[in-house]
Protein backbone atom coordinates (compact mmCIF):
# COMPACT_ATOMS: atom_id res chain seq x y z
CA UNK A 1 0.00 0.00 0.00
CA UNK A 2 1.24 3.18 -0.97
CA UNK A 3 2.15 5.50 2.18
CA UNK A 4 -0.02 8.91 2.15
CA UNK A 5 -0.92 11.49 4.82
CA UNK A 6 -3.76 13.10 6.02
CA UNK A 7 -5.21 16.55 5.44
CA UNK A 8 -4.62 18.16 8.90
CA UNK A 9 -0.64 16.59 8.56
CA UNK A 10 -0.60 18.32 5.12
CA UNK A 11 -1.64 21.09 5.90
CA UNK A 12 0.50 21.35 9.35
CA UNK A 13 3.57 20.65 6.90
CA UNK A 14 2.35 23.85 5.37
CA UNK A 15 1.89 25.78 8.26
CA UNK A 16 5.69 24.59 9.51
CA UNK A 17 7.10 26.14 6.11
CA UNK A 18 5.13 29.22 5.92
CA UNK A 19 6.31 30.21 9.88
CA UNK A 20 9.72 28.97 8.95
CA UNK A 21 10.66 30.37 5.25
CA UNK A 22 8.24 33.57 6.13
CA UNK A 23 8.64 34.56 9.49
CA UNK A 24 8.53 38.08 9.64
CA UNK A 25 5.89 40.78 8.97
CA UNK A 26 5.37 43.06 5.94
CA UNK A 27 4.66 46.77 5.38
CA UNK A 28 2.13 46.33 2.38
CA UNK A 29 0.25 48.87 0.33
CA UNK A 30 -3.18 47.87 -0.78
CA UNK A 31 -6.80 48.97 -1.58
CA UNK A 32 -9.37 47.52 0.29
CA UNK A 33 -12.37 46.29 -1.80
CA UNK A 34 -14.23 44.75 0.50
CA UNK A 35 -14.40 45.21 4.39
CA UNK A 36 -16.70 43.71 7.28
CA UNK A 37 -16.91 43.55 11.03
CA UNK A 38 -18.02 40.46 12.71
CA UNK A 39 -17.47 39.57 16.20
CA UNK A 40 -14.85 42.46 16.85
CA UNK A 41 -13.06 40.74 13.86
CA UNK A 42 -12.46 42.70 10.71
CA UNK A 43 -12.36 41.44 7.40
CA UNK A 44 -10.70 42.21 4.39
CA UNK A 45 -10.44 42.00 0.31
CA UNK A 46 -7.59 43.95 -0.22
CA UNK A 47 -6.62 44.25 -4.07
CA UNK A 48 -3.43 46.30 -6.52
CA UNK A 49 -4.97 47.61 -9.45
CA UNK A 50 -2.94 48.59 -12.53
CA UNK A 51 -1.46 51.79 -12.49
CA UNK A 52 -3.94 54.32 -14.39
CA UNK A 53 -6.47 51.50 -15.20
CA UNK A 54 -9.25 50.01 -12.39
CA UNK A 55 -7.92 46.68 -13.49
CA UNK A 56 -6.81 44.20 -10.52
CA UNK A 57 -3.75 42.37 -10.79
CA UNK A 58 -3.40 41.21 -7.40
CA UNK A 59 -5.95 39.89 -4.76
CA UNK A 60 -5.30 38.72 -1.25
CA UNK A 61 -8.12 37.83 2.01
CA UNK A 62 -6.64 39.30 5.35
CA UNK A 63 -7.93 39.46 8.99
CA UNK A 64 -7.51 41.98 11.62
CA UNK A 65 -8.08 39.91 15.17
CA UNK A 66 -10.51 41.42 17.64
CA UNK A 67 -7.80 42.48 20.41
CA UNK A 68 -5.59 44.75 17.16
CA UNK A 69 -8.67 45.90 15.63
CA UNK A 70 -9.97 47.24 18.69
CA UNK A 71 -6.97 49.43 19.23
CA UNK A 72 -6.07 49.92 15.33
CA UNK A 73 -10.02 51.28 14.41
CA UNK A 74 -10.06 54.11 16.87
CA UNK A 75 -6.07 55.23 16.26
CA UNK A 76 -7.05 55.43 12.59
CA UNK A 77 -10.46 56.98 13.02
CA UNK A 78 -9.16 59.22 15.59
CA UNK A 79 -6.08 60.74 12.72
CA UNK A 80 -8.05 60.54 9.52
CA UNK A 81 -11.23 61.24 10.60
CA UNK A 82 -12.65 58.15 8.16
CA UNK A 83 -13.59 54.75 8.95
CA UNK A 84 -11.90 51.51 7.15
CA UNK A 85 -14.28 51.65 4.36
CA UNK A 86 -13.79 50.31 1.02
CA UNK A 87 -11.91 52.62 -1.57
CA UNK A 88 -9.79 53.68 0.76
CA UNK A 89 -5.32 52.86 0.03
CA UNK A 90 -3.88 51.47 3.41
CA UNK A 91 -0.52 50.68 4.59
CA UNK A 92 -0.48 46.85 6.00
CA UNK A 93 1.43 45.61 8.76
CA UNK A 94 0.77 41.86 8.09
CA UNK A 95 1.70 38.76 8.67
CA UNK A 96 1.27 35.38 6.81
CA UNK A 97 -0.58 32.26 8.66
CA UNK A 98 -1.73 29.02 7.43
CA UNK A 99 -4.14 26.89 9.66
CA UNK A 100 -4.96 24.10 8.93
CA UNK A 101 -8.70 24.01 9.71
CA UNK A 102 -8.92 27.44 7.99
CA UNK A 103 -6.75 27.53 5.40
CA UNK A 104 -3.87 30.50 4.40
CA UNK A 105 -4.81 34.31 5.55
CA UNK A 106 -2.55 37.27 5.91
CA UNK A 107 -2.79 38.77 9.32
CA UNK A 108 -3.02 42.33 9.77
CA UNK A 109 -0.99 44.07 13.03
CA UNK A 110 -1.19 47.54 12.10
CA UNK A 111 -2.93 50.13 9.71
CA UNK A 112 -0.61 53.37 9.40
CA UNK A 113 -2.99 55.97 9.44
CA UNK A 114 -0.56 58.69 7.76
CA UNK A 115 -0.28 57.21 4.61
CA UNK A 116 -3.93 57.02 3.87
CA UNK A 117 -3.89 60.60 4.48
CA UNK A 118 -0.56 61.15 2.22
CA UNK A 119 -3.21 59.61 -0.21
CA UNK A 120 -6.01 61.67 0.06
CA UNK A 121 -3.93 64.24 -0.54
CA UNK A 122 -2.50 63.32 -3.26
CA UNK A 123 -5.95 62.48 -4.85
CA UNK A 124 -6.45 66.21 -4.01
CA UNK A 125 -3.99 67.57 -6.19
CA UNK A 126 -4.73 65.49 -8.99
CA UNK A 127 -9.06 66.99 -8.53
CA UNK A 128 -7.68 70.48 -8.80
CA UNK A 129 -5.33 69.63 -11.77
CA UNK A 130 -8.56 68.41 -13.26
CA UNK A 131 -10.67 70.97 -12.62
CA UNK A 132 -7.96 73.65 -13.72
CA UNK A 133 -7.75 71.78 -17.06
CA UNK A 134 -11.70 71.79 -17.28
CA UNK A 135 -11.55 75.37 -16.98
CA UNK A 136 -14.03 75.08 -14.36
CA UNK A 137 -11.69 76.25 -11.13
CA UNK A 138 -12.24 79.81 -11.16
CA UNK A 139 -15.75 79.97 -12.67
CA UNK A 140 -17.86 80.92 -9.20
CA UNK A 141 -14.81 83.96 -8.66
CA UNK A 142 -16.72 85.31 -11.88
CA UNK A 143 -19.93 85.76 -10.61
CA UNK A 144 -21.26 89.11 -8.29
CA UNK A 145 -22.68 88.42 -4.98
CA UNK A 146 -26.25 90.52 -5.43
CA UNK A 147 -26.02 94.35 -3.67
CA UNK A 148 -28.98 93.25 -1.66
CA UNK A 149 -28.15 89.12 -1.27
CA UNK A 150 -31.23 88.89 1.67
CA UNK A 151 -32.34 85.38 0.30
CA UNK A 152 -30.52 82.50 1.65
CA UNK A 153 -29.92 78.88 1.06
CA UNK A 154 -27.83 76.66 3.56
CA UNK A 155 -26.91 73.49 2.85
CA UNK A 156 -25.85 72.25 6.20
CA UNK A 157 -27.34 69.69 8.71
CA UNK A 158 -30.48 70.57 10.15
CA UNK A 159 -29.45 69.48 14.17
CA UNK A 160 -26.07 70.84 13.83
CA UNK A 161 -24.30 73.45 16.24
CA UNK A 162 -22.85 75.97 13.32
CA UNK A 163 -26.08 76.07 12.11
CA UNK A 164 -27.53 77.44 14.53
CA UNK A 165 -24.97 79.60 15.22
CA UNK A 166 -25.33 80.62 11.74
CA UNK A 167 -28.77 81.83 11.82
CA UNK A 168 -28.59 83.39 15.28
CA UNK A 169 -25.41 85.66 13.77
CA UNK A 170 -27.79 86.77 10.98
CA UNK A 171 -30.97 87.29 13.15
CA UNK A 172 -28.93 89.21 15.30
CA UNK A 173 -27.20 91.36 13.51
CA UNK A 174 -26.28 95.14 14.48
CA UNK A 175 -27.47 96.62 11.70
CA UNK A 176 -31.34 94.50 12.35
CA UNK A 177 -30.80 93.28 8.92
CA UNK A 178 -33.59 90.76 7.93
CA UNK A 179 -32.57 87.52 6.10
CA UNK A 180 -34.69 85.17 4.59
CA UNK A 181 -33.05 82.02 6.13
CA UNK A 182 -34.33 78.65 4.08
CA UNK A 183 -32.18 75.36 5.15
CA UNK A 184 -31.79 72.52 2.45
CA UNK A 185 -30.23 69.71 5.06
CA UNK A 186 -27.40 67.51 3.82
CA UNK A 187 -25.45 64.93 5.42
CA UNK A 188 -22.09 66.87 6.12
CA UNK A 189 -19.81 64.19 6.78
CA UNK A 190 -18.82 60.31 5.60
CA UNK A 191 -19.20 58.42 2.69
CA UNK A 192 -22.60 60.04 2.09
CA UNK A 193 -21.79 63.40 2.08
CA UNK A 194 -21.27 63.91 -1.32
CA UNK A 195 -24.63 62.48 -2.95
CA UNK A 196 -26.38 64.48 -0.22
CA UNK A 197 -24.83 67.91 -0.76
CA UNK A 198 -25.23 67.32 -4.71
CA UNK A 199 -28.83 66.47 -4.28
CA UNK A 200 -29.64 70.16 -1.87
CA UNK A 201 -27.68 71.91 -4.67
CA UNK A 202 -29.88 70.36 -7.48
CA UNK A 203 -33.36 71.54 -5.01
CA UNK A 204 -31.67 74.98 -4.63
CA UNK A 205 -31.09 75.44 -8.39
CA UNK A 206 -34.97 74.51 -9.45
CA UNK A 207 -35.38 77.89 -6.92
CA UNK A 208 -32.71 80.08 -8.54
CA UNK A 209 -35.12 82.59 -8.99
CA UNK A 210 -36.29 83.32 -5.87
CA UNK A 211 -32.32 83.13 -3.78
CA UNK A 212 -29.35 85.60 -3.94
CA UNK A 213 -26.27 83.28 -2.65
CA UNK A 214 -25.89 79.62 -1.09
CA UNK A 215 -23.75 78.84 2.37
CA UNK A 216 -22.22 75.65 2.72
CA UNK A 217 -21.45 75.58 6.14
CA UNK A 218 -20.11 72.54 8.54
CA UNK A 219 -18.66 72.82 12.28
CA UNK A 220 -15.02 71.90 13.13
CA UNK A 221 -13.91 68.59 13.06
CA UNK A 222 -10.82 66.56 11.87
CA UNK A 223 -8.84 67.38 8.80
CA UNK A 224 -10.19 64.28 7.67
CA UNK A 225 -13.68 64.78 7.84
CA UNK A 226 -13.18 67.12 5.19
CA UNK A 227 -12.91 64.35 2.72
CA UNK A 228 -16.59 64.83 1.58
CA UNK A 229 -15.94 68.21 0.04
CA UNK A 230 -12.30 67.16 -1.52
CA UNK A 231 -14.59 65.24 -4.52
CA UNK A 232 -14.47 66.10 -7.98
CA UNK A 233 -17.98 65.64 -8.91
CA UNK A 234 -18.77 68.08 -5.92
CA UNK A 235 -16.56 70.50 -6.96
CA UNK A 236 -17.80 70.59 -11.13
CA UNK A 237 -21.16 70.47 -9.33
CA UNK A 238 -20.11 73.42 -7.28
CA UNK A 239 -18.13 75.54 -10.18
CA UNK A 240 -20.74 75.68 -12.58
CA UNK A 241 -23.68 76.30 -9.94
CA UNK A 242 -25.16 79.75 -11.00
CA UNK A 243 -25.76 81.37 -8.18
CA UNK A 244 -22.18 82.61 -5.81
CA UNK A 245 -21.57 79.80 -3.24
CA UNK A 246 -19.91 80.94 -0.05
CA UNK A 247 -18.35 78.14 1.91
CA UNK A 248 -17.91 77.73 6.13
CA UNK A 249 -17.02 73.92 6.45
CA UNK A 250 -14.03 74.27 8.49
CA UNK A 251 -11.13 75.67 10.61
CA UNK A 252 -8.54 78.37 9.23
CA UNK A 253 -5.83 75.77 9.26
CA UNK A 254 -8.32 73.46 6.94
CA UNK A 255 -8.80 74.36 3.21
CA UNK A 256 -10.93 72.13 1.35
CA UNK A 257 -11.41 71.86 -2.65
CA UNK A 258 -14.60 73.26 -2.32
CA UNK A 259 -13.34 76.23 -0.21
CA UNK A 260 -10.88 76.91 -3.41
CA UNK A 261 -13.46 76.70 -6.42
CA UNK A 262 -16.28 78.51 -3.89
CA UNK A 263 -17.06 82.23 -4.54
CA UNK A 264 -15.73 83.04 -1.23
CA UNK A 265 -14.24 80.84 2.04
CA UNK A 266 -14.67 81.64 5.51
CA UNK A 267 -13.59 79.76 8.36
CA UNK A 268 -16.93 79.09 9.97
CA UNK A 269 -20.35 79.22 9.75
CA UNK A 270 -20.70 82.49 12.50
CA UNK A 271 -18.24 84.13 9.73
CA UNK A 272 -20.67 83.10 6.84
CA UNK A 273 -22.79 85.18 8.78
CA UNK A 274 -20.48 87.51 9.49
CA UNK A 275 -19.70 87.67 5.82
CA UNK A 276 -23.70 88.16 5.13
CA UNK A 277 -24.42 91.19 6.97
CA UNK A 278 -20.85 93.63 6.41
CA UNK A 279 -21.80 92.98 2.57
CA UNK A 280 -25.11 94.26 3.41
CA UNK A 281 -23.60 96.94 5.23
CA UNK A 282 -21.20 98.16 2.68
CA UNK A 283 -24.25 98.20 0.71
CA UNK A 284 -25.73 100.46 3.28
CA UNK A 285 -22.67 101.95 3.65
CA UNK A 286 -22.89 102.77 -0.54
CA UNK A 287 -26.74 103.78 -0.66
CA UNK A 288 -25.72 106.54 2.35
CA UNK A 289 -22.83 107.82 0.84
CA UNK A 290 -24.44 108.22 -2.24
CA UNK A 291 -27.53 109.75 -0.41
CA UNK A 292 -25.11 112.31 1.19
CA UNK A 293 -23.38 113.13 -2.19
CA UNK A 294 -26.65 113.68 -3.99
CA UNK A 295 -27.78 116.06 -0.85
CA UNK A 296 -24.55 117.78 -1.24
CA UNK A 297 -25.29 118.25 -4.57
CA UNK A 298 -28.75 119.26 -4.43
CA UNK A 299 -28.08 121.70 -1.60
CA UNK A 300 -25.10 123.01 -4.04
CA UNK A 301 -26.89 123.60 -6.98
CA UNK A 302 -29.84 124.80 -5.09
CA UNK A 303 -27.40 127.71 -3.88
CA UNK A 304 -26.20 128.46 -7.68
CA UNK A 305 -29.72 128.67 -8.57
CA UNK A 306 -30.94 130.70 -6.13
CA UNK A 307 -27.92 132.88 -6.62
CA UNK A 308 -29.27 132.74 -10.45
CA UNK A 309 -32.61 133.90 -9.58
CA UNK A 310 -31.50 137.08 -7.73
CA UNK A 311 -29.33 138.49 -10.65
CA UNK A 312 -32.61 138.04 -12.38
CA UNK A 313 -34.47 139.43 -10.00
CA UNK A 314 -32.20 142.48 -9.99
CA UNK A 315 -31.94 142.81 -13.76
CA UNK A 316 -35.98 142.09 -14.32
CA UNK A 317 -36.57 145.80 -14.12
CA UNK A 318 -33.23 146.88 -16.71
CA UNK A 319 -34.50 143.86 -19.04
CA UNK A 320 -38.10 145.07 -18.67
CA UNK A 321 -37.57 148.69 -19.43
CA UNK A 322 -35.34 147.53 -22.57
CA UNK A 323 -37.81 144.87 -24.01
CA UNK A 324 -40.71 147.45 -23.80
CA UNK A 325 -38.68 150.16 -25.49
CA UNK A 326 -37.84 147.42 -28.35
CA UNK A 327 -41.78 146.47 -28.51
CA UNK A 328 -42.85 150.52 -28.59
CA UNK A 329 -40.00 150.80 -31.48
CA UNK A 330 -40.87 147.73 -33.03
CA UNK A 331 -44.61 148.83 -33.05
CA UNK A 332 -44.33 152.33 -34.40
CA UNK A 333 -41.87 150.52 -37.33
CA UNK A 334 -45.08 148.37 -37.79
CA UNK A 335 -47.39 151.23 -37.81
CA UNK A 336 -45.34 153.14 -40.31
CA UNK A 337 -44.80 150.45 -42.62
CA UNK A 338 -48.92 150.47 -42.18
CA UNK A 339 -49.34 154.06 -42.92
CA UNK A 340 -47.50 153.88 -45.51
CA UNK A 341 -48.65 150.68 -47.32
CA UNK A 342 -52.22 151.93 -46.78
CA UNK A 343 -51.33 155.03 -48.52
CA UNK A 344 -49.93 153.54 -51.76
CA UNK A 345 -53.06 151.23 -51.90
CA UNK A 346 -55.29 153.51 -51.32
CA UNK A 347 -53.25 155.93 -54.31
CA UNK A 348 -53.32 152.65 -56.49
CA UNK A 349 -57.15 152.21 -55.77
CA UNK A 350 -57.81 155.81 -56.69
CA UNK A 351 -56.19 155.57 -60.10
CA UNK A 352 -57.47 151.82 -60.96
CA UNK A 353 -61.35 153.44 -60.41
CA UNK A 354 -60.48 156.35 -62.79
CA UNK A 355 -59.10 154.45 -65.35
CA UNK A 356 -62.32 152.82 -64.75
CA UNK A 357 -64.12 155.27 -64.78
CA UNK A 358 -62.68 156.08 -67.93
CA UNK A 359 -62.65 152.53 -69.53
CA UNK A 360 -66.29 151.78 -69.13
CA UNK A 361 -68.18 154.08 -71.51
CA UNK A 362 -65.98 153.11 -74.17
CA UNK A 363 -66.35 149.15 -73.52
CA UNK A 364 -69.88 149.31 -73.05
CA UNK A 365 -70.25 151.71 -76.27
CA UNK A 366 -67.90 149.12 -78.12
CA UNK A 367 -69.96 146.43 -76.82
CA UNK A 368 -73.36 147.92 -78.02
CA UNK A 369 -71.96 148.31 -81.28
CA UNK A 370 -70.40 144.91 -81.52
CA UNK A 371 -73.91 143.73 -80.11
CA UNK A 372 -75.64 145.43 -82.73
CA UNK A 373 -73.92 144.54 -85.42
CA UNK A 374 -74.39 140.69 -84.79
CA UNK A 375 -78.12 141.18 -84.72
CA UNK A 376 -78.08 143.01 -88.14
CA UNK A 377 -76.54 139.39 -89.68
CA UNK A 378 -78.60 137.54 -87.87
CA UNK A 379 -81.48 139.22 -89.05
CA UNK A 380 -80.32 139.21 -92.64
CA UNK A 381 -79.27 135.57 -92.35
CA UNK A 382 -82.85 134.62 -90.76
CA UNK A 383 -84.20 136.76 -93.86
CA UNK A 384 -82.56 134.56 -96.29
CA UNK A 385 -83.61 131.31 -94.73
CA UNK A 386 -87.83 132.17 -94.25
CA UNK A 387 -89.78 129.86 -96.29
CA UNK A 388 -91.97 132.21 -97.50
CA UNK A 389 -89.02 133.97 -99.29
CA UNK A 390 -88.30 130.83 -101.13
CA UNK A 391 -92.01 130.73 -102.30
CA UNK A 392 -91.68 134.16 -103.94
CA UNK A 393 -88.66 133.09 -105.33
CA UNK A 394 -90.32 130.30 -107.70
CA UNK A 395 -89.16 127.13 -105.19
CA UNK A 396 -92.16 124.48 -103.57
CA UNK A 397 -92.00 122.26 -100.08
CA UNK A 398 -93.53 118.83 -100.67
CA UNK A 399 -94.64 117.36 -97.16
CA UNK A 400 -95.50 113.84 -96.47
CA UNK A 401 -97.52 113.17 -93.54
CA UNK A 402 -96.31 116.38 -92.29
CA UNK A 403 -92.60 116.51 -92.68
CA UNK A 404 -90.50 118.09 -95.56
CA UNK A 405 -90.11 115.07 -97.88
CA UNK A 406 -85.61 115.10 -98.62
CA UNK A 407 -85.28 111.80 -99.99
CA UNK A 408 -87.89 110.18 -102.74
CA UNK A 409 -86.41 106.82 -101.66
CA UNK A 410 -88.09 106.64 -98.45
CA UNK A 411 -91.71 106.88 -99.93
CA UNK A 412 -93.70 104.47 -101.40
CA UNK A 413 -96.31 103.68 -104.16
CA UNK A 414 -99.67 105.06 -102.93
CA UNK A 415 -98.52 107.56 -100.41
CA UNK A 416 -99.98 110.68 -100.27
CA UNK A 417 -97.93 114.04 -100.87
CA UNK A 418 -98.51 117.60 -100.33
CA UNK A 419 -96.85 119.92 -101.96
CA UNK A 420 -96.89 123.77 -101.26
CA UNK A 421 -96.06 127.10 -103.57
CA UNK A 422 -96.58 130.55 -103.20
CA UNK A 423 -99.82 130.53 -104.56
CA UNK A 424 -101.53 127.49 -102.30
CA UNK A 425 -100.83 123.71 -101.96
CA UNK A 426 -101.29 120.59 -104.93
CA UNK A 427 -101.96 117.21 -103.46
CA UNK A 428 -100.70 114.27 -105.31
CA UNK A 429 -99.92 110.38 -105.19
CA UNK A 430 -97.19 108.09 -105.61
CA UNK A 431 -97.19 105.91 -108.36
Amino acid sequence: MQQHISLYELNSLVANVISTTIPHSYWVEAELSEGRENRGHFYMELIQKEEGTNTPIARASAKCWRTTWSQVKPYFEKITGLQVRAGLKLLLQVHAQFHPQYGFSWIVDNINPEYTMGDMARRRQEIIRQLKAEGVFDLQKELRLPLFARHIAVISSETAAGYGDFCNQLENNEYGFAFDVTLFPAIMQGEQAERSIIAALDAINKREEETDCVVIIRGGGATADLSGFDTLQLAENVANFPLPVITGIGHERDESILDMIAHTRVKTPTAAAAFLVGHLAGTLQRIETAQERLSIRTRERMEREHLRLQRLSANIPTLFSLVRQRQEMRIERKLQRITVAVAERQTKGTHRLEMLATAIPQALQRNFAERRHRLEMLSQRAESLDPDRLLRLGYSITYYDGQIVRNPRQLRTGDRLTTKTEKGCVESTVV
